[in-house]
């Protein structure tokens, strides 16, 4: 906080937001946040959890369905969740690349690099630089990611230093060094300044 503060906007944000609360999921398998993020993908953060709900139930005793088991299941019964024909396949293709071991434990995920998982995951179907980012992010805590696509980390930049347009993802990449090593928390200040923005709603002009 003492090093994004060195940005009197990034200072003004913090003193208004107070201290970080990451919420990542420290006791989350990489294979489950892939998963997770599919079933969230163009969904409401409701809608997709009742789905996973459903998911879940398919396999009762288990903490999360493992990926044999989900193979194992009839497209019909996973369509039966609520998922899409191709969010089944982006399911299947995890799971296959869960047990030949291209998607790590959480444990192997320790001795790689963010950019060696992001080569190593974006080849699963369904699977961006933006989802491993947040994988990296919120579930394995790593404190130096920031997803210059992302459009809400762009839009609190923007509203953050009062501009007109938003910075094209390889400017803010450049301007985001200067926040190295803990770029991670200035991704979650920057939602929050967009969160700000519309919590406030728009300007009158009148």
């Amino acid at each position: 906080m003492r090093h994004l503060s060195k940005d009197e906007h990034f200072a003004a944000l913090i003193r208004r937001v107070g201290p970080p609360r990451m919420d990542v999921q420290r006791q989350r398998s990489p294979y489950e946040a892939l998963i997770r993020a599919i079933a969230h993908q163009q969904l409401h953060g409701r809608a997709a959890e009742a789905i996973l709900a459903r998911f879940s139930a398919l396999f009762p005793g288990d903490s999360f369905p493992a990926p044999d088991a989900v193979m194992a299941t009839a497209e019909l019964a996973l369509r039966g969740c609520g998922f899409s024909a191709g969010k089944i396949a982006a399911i299947r293709d995890i799971c296959a690349k869960a047990l030949d071991g291209t998607v790590p434990t959480r444990r192997q995920s320790h001795r790689l690099s963010d950019a060696a998982l992001i080569e190593r995951l974006t080849v699963i179907r369904g699977v961006g630089r933006w989802t491993v980012e947040m994988l990296l992010i919120f579930t394995l805590g790593r404190p130096d990611v920031l997803p210059v696509d992302d459009f809400g980390v762009r839009e609190g930049y923007r509203l953050l230093h009062g501009l007109g347009a938003q910075p094209k993802p390889k400017q803010l990449a450049e301007i985001g060094m200067s926040w190295a090593p803990h770029r991670s928390l200035a991704t979650w200040y920057l939602y929050r300044a967009a969160e700000e923005a519309r919590r406030q709603g728009p300007v009158s002009r009148a």
